[in-house]
């Protein structure tokens, strides 16, 4: 059987490693997002270069 604060002191754990992950994983996908950008745009072969270019272009995000 279970004990009343052993169950609050899991449920307690658990809220604590959902909030400390949460802007951990903000911060990874800003930085993967950061790196997806940087590559595409200084990656050295024209066709993902021009790839990514169009795309910003559709989108209508202007780039020079």
């Amino acid at each position: 059987m279970h004990d009343r604060a052993s169950d609050i002191a899991t449920i307690h754990a658990s809220a604590m490693s959902t909030s400390i992950s949460k802007p951990i994983q903000l911060a990874g996908a800003l930085l993967l997002g950061i790196v997806i950008l940087y590559a595409a745009g200084f990656v050295s072969s024209s066709a993902v270069h021009n790839a990514a270019h169009d795309m910003r272009h559709s989108q209508g995000f202007p780039c020079h």
